[in-house]
């Protein structure tokens, strides 16, 4: 038998592509030998550790159990196409894997400081294993400032921040909030943040809705001495303005700080979905650039963000309209550095009780996901749903209803090529050992180039009659695939290489031969 390089199949550069189309369709009905350009979208779910929301179910669970509700949410991430998860992992100043920082998260064990499973039991790092097996990109979700939650129930360790420092912390409405007035505070999570992106495969930082908490009536946050001071030292900002500039401050030097130690971990954030009320025109609601002092629209114009995901947790016909706000958000992406704007959608109103009245249903998503996609052209790049726990109990089908209608084939993440480094993966090298009557075995092998950190994975394409199929692969460098299948005979198959920025090689394409064909006698698409 000849080696793997002997039966190796010349492959040529493609010198036309077709353009993919996002609708949801399962294929993409073309005849042309060369496959279609990789769909890009992000299609996300939120995994809340906080309160036990979506992972693990309770505390105290044995790391057995905890693992195989990992798979059960992954697994149904999967089916549906998902390509991206955004896993909690430091609800409140906490830490959900093993850190010599901050202890261990009460959600996991019940109590905080106390490892799960009694030690060497690292859930971060087996997300990312596990996200990557199935082809998804795993973002660290951090919640930068907030010390404690009004679910938390143990004791604080005794290296907690509210022990250690407890002049760093402030106490809210019920809740424990590290100050972002404070520039030791904005470090301490700065160097957080910075020990998960060098010791962890992350693919991407991610920070939701909470900066100064969000604000409970009569109550003011103490942070009075801390302005003082500031306007001691000749400062002439106001509270608000001060504040902002806080935030501002931190959100600029985290992305800087990550893409300096990984250039290829993208930085996102998820702010709530009304910047102003009246912006757009006749939108009511919080006033998130004075309430919680986010000013997410300089954030987009000064590049300080690779995506901004505004949550916009309302329906489409609702007083705070969904199509309305999602078109404000894009415009200001196309005014300023054109950053992907993804969208954050309720998920989980749809209700798990079959009589409730106030559930929404699965069309009202899926709706909003059409809606999305029309402002694709405009850069609305995908949707990030909350919270796994609808989806995973498929809560009025919609789980069904996303697998079979707009995520019923592959996509990929969304390149960002302001982060980039480097060529491109070069032109994948596949190979055709073995064929039957029933089954063809595909092989490939990478040829170089592209990052050599991050994620790596492929996008491998079947032409069956004339309809291309797509679907990602990272677990292996080979495939087994019918020979026929509804749509007719396989004659092609193309397979693209993808580096640890998302971006994809040239596809490596080879031609199918008649049932019965020798091995190697698979043909050498040419241009």
């Amino acid at each position: 038998m000849m080696g793997f390089a002997g039966r190796l199949v010349a492959l040529a550069l493609v010198v036309a592509v077709v353009a993919s189309t996002l609708g949801g369709c399962a294929g993409v009905g073309v005849s042309e030998p060369y496959p279609p350009e990789a769909r890009r979208e992000y299609r996300g779910v939120w995994v809340a550790t906080v309160g036990n929301i979506d992972w693990p179910s309770r505390p105290g669970l044995s790391v057995e159990t905890m693992r195989a509700e990992m798979e059960r949410i992954l697994d149904a991430a999967a089916k549906m196409n998902l390509n991206a998860v955004f896993f909690q992992v430091r609800p409140s100043c906490d830490a959900v894997y093993a850190s010599s920082l901050e202890p261990w998260s009460e959600f996991l064990s019940g109590v905080q400081g106390t490892a799960p499973g009694g030690g060497g039991y690292d859930p971060l790092a087996e997300w990312i294993a596990a996200s990557h097996r199935r082809g998804m990109e795993l973002h660290a979700w951090f919640n930068p400032f907030r010390a404690r939650h009004k679910d938390a129930r143990s004791a604080l360790a005794a290296t907690h921040v509210a022990r250690v420092r407890p002049d760093l912390v402030r106490s809210y409405d019920g809740q424990l909030w590290l100050d972002p007035g404070s520039a030791e505070a904005r470090a301490m999570s700065m160097e957080v943040i910075l020990d998960v992106v060098r010791r962890y495969d992350i693919d991407g930082v991610h920070f939701d809705d909470y900066f100064y908490p969000y604000p409970a009536k009569g109550e003011a946050f103490a942070d009075g001495a801390l302005f003082d001071s500031y306007r001691a030292g000749g400062g002439g900002l106001s509270l608000g303005d001060w504040r902002r500039d806080n935030i501002n401050t931190f959100v600029r030097e985290v992305y800087g700080r990550v893409h300096e130690v990984k250039p290829h971990v993208r930085v996102g954030i998820s702010p709530f979905g009304i910047w102003r009320p009246g912006f757009p025109a006749g939108v009511k609601g919080l006033d998130a650039y004075e309430a919680l002092y986010a000013d997410s629209v300089r954030w987009l114009a000064a590049g300080w963000v690779d995506y901004l995901a505004p949550q916009l947790y309302w329906k489409i016909d609702s007083p705070q309209p969904y199509a309305a706000l999602l078109d404000w958000w894009v415009s200001c992406s196309m005014r300023s550095q054109r950053r992907p704007i993804l969208v954050g959608n309720f998920t989980s109103r749809l209700s798990a009780k079959p009589d409730d009245p106030k559930s929404w249903s699965a069309a009202e998503i899926l709706n909003q996901i059409t809606l999305t996609r029309e402002r694709r052209g405009s850069g609305a790049m995908g949707n990030i749903h909350f919270s796994a726990a609808a989806l995973v109990q498929n809560r009025r089908g919609i789980a069904d209803a996303l697998a079979q209608g707009p995520y019923a084939e592959a996509a990929l993440p969304p390149e960002m090529p302001w982060i980039a480094r480097g060529a491109r993966p070069s032109t994948a090298r596949v190979d055709v050992p073995a064929e039957s009557d029933e089954s063809v075995v595909v092989r490939w092998e990478s040829a170089g180039g592209g990052a050599d950190t991050g994620f790596r994975r492929w996008v491998v394409w079947t032409r069956y009659g004339a309809r291309w199929t797509m679907r990602v692969v990272a677990d292996g460098a080979h495939a087994t695939l019918a020979r026929e299948s509804a749509a007719g005979m396989l004659d092609r198959v193309a397979v693209s290489e993808v580096d640890g920025f998302g971006r994809t090689g040239r596809p490596g394409v080879v031609r199918i031969g008649r049932v019965g064909t020798r091995v190697g006698d698979a043909a050498i698409v040419e241009p």
